[in-house]
Formats: structure tokens, C-alpha cells, sequence
């Protein structure tokens, strides 16, 4: 910027400010000295009015061109860019993921189908309901007695462990898909909890 450009610039920020300290609001009317008036005559006819034109800033001294390689000032394009006949190619979204089979105590509990080596099923409920260090269960309509006694379970080391009245194990079984597969514990035969 020229350097008399500077100095208008400079008077009319000055004269701005004498003006706001001679505002009425404070003290009352207060009249400039005749040598701020003539500053301000002054500068008001050395404004010239004209075509305002932009062009890029020169880098800083050590800098020869903006970070990503452009030269400075080529990132403010204001100019849109020219339309063209290419249609864009649609966005295809990614497959969905495979559902996660849930592990742990939560994503047993609810109602089983529990079925034996013999193959007669029962309904055994897994419940969130505490019961002592343990948590309710129920069995209904099991012809297997061992299996028909349970009444508490618990998840151990990624097994269900299922409890008789007084704590003696009736069955472990372990999580495998969205089945459980296992064992009676006093026969030893097999035993699978299924959804």
C-alpha cells in the first residue's frame, strides 16, 4: 500500500477518535481546534474514489508458495469451476457387517429350550434376578429330575454353570453360536440349550 494511502488511512482513524471524544453523551458539546478541522478538510478531498481490484499477498519472507503447493492466493478462487457433462458415480454403501454374536452373562439370560441325549425337552429360564451370589432360574415341564430341580445358574469362565436347590452343579455348558452345548453333571450325558 502507498505510503500517503497509510498516512489518510491514519488521520481518518484519528479523527475518527477525536470525534468520538468530542461526542455530547460525556461532557457535553465540545468544539475541535482549528487545526483538527483543517486536518480533517484536509484529508476528505485527497480521497479519490475508484476500482477496487484484488491480487494476491506476497509470501512471507522464507516462503515461496502456500502449504499444499498452490501459490498463495489460489485457494480463494471465487470463480466456480466449469460445469461439464461428466455424471458422478454413486456412492455405494459397504456391505453390512455380519451380526456379533454376543458373549457373556447378559447374552444368556431368557427363555431356552433345553434338550437331552434322549431328545425330551423342557423350557429353562436364565433370569437377571440375583439370588444370593447366583441368579434365578426356572425349569418347566423337564421329565429329566436333575435338569428339573434347577432353580439358580451362574456364568463362569465363559461356561453357564446351572444349580439345584442347595448348590449342587446340574450341568455346565458353554457358548458355541447362538447355542449352548454341554453336559449333565451327575450322568455325564449330553445336554444343549437352544433359543
Amino acid at each position: 500500500m502507498p505510503r500517503q494511502y497509510r498516512s489518510t488511512i491514519a488521520l481518518l482513524a484519528l479523527a475518527a477518535g477525536l470525534g468520538a471524544c468530542s461526542s455530547q453523551r460525556f461532557d457535553g458539546p465540545r468544539v475541535r481546534a482549528p487545526a483538527q478541522q483543517a486536518a480533517i478538510d484536509n484529508i476528505a478531498p485527497a480521497m479519490r474514489s475508484g476500482a477496487v481490484t484484488s491480487a494476491p499477498l506476497a509470501p512471507p519472507p522464507g516462503a515461496s508458495a502456500a502449504p499444499d503447493g498452490a501459490p498463495i492466493g489460489a485457494q480463494a478462487s471465487i470463480a466456480p469451476p466449469p460445469a461439464s457433462n461428466v455424471i458422478p458415480e454413486p456412492v455405494v454403501a459397504p456391505p453390512p457387517a455380519p451380526p456379533v454374536v454376543a458373549s457373556g452373562r447378559a447374552s444368556v439370560v431368557g427363555a431356552w429350550d433345553a434338550k437331552d441325549a434322549t431328545g425330551a425337552s423342557c423350557k429353562v429360564t436364565l433370569s437377571s434376578a440375583p439370588a444370593l451370589d447366583l441368579y434365578k432360574a426356572s425349569a418347566a415341564g423337564c421329565p429329566n429330575k436333575d435338569l428339573a430341580k434347577v432353580t439358580a445358574w451362574d456364568f463362569r469362565d465363559g461356561e453357564v454353570y446351572l444349580y439345584q436347590q442347595g448348590g449342587t452343579v446340574a450341568a455346565r455348558l458353554r457358548q458355541g453360536g447362538g447355542a449352548l452345548d454341554g453336559a449333565l453333571t451327575k450322568s455325564g450325558a449330553s445336554l444343549a440349550l437352544v433359543r
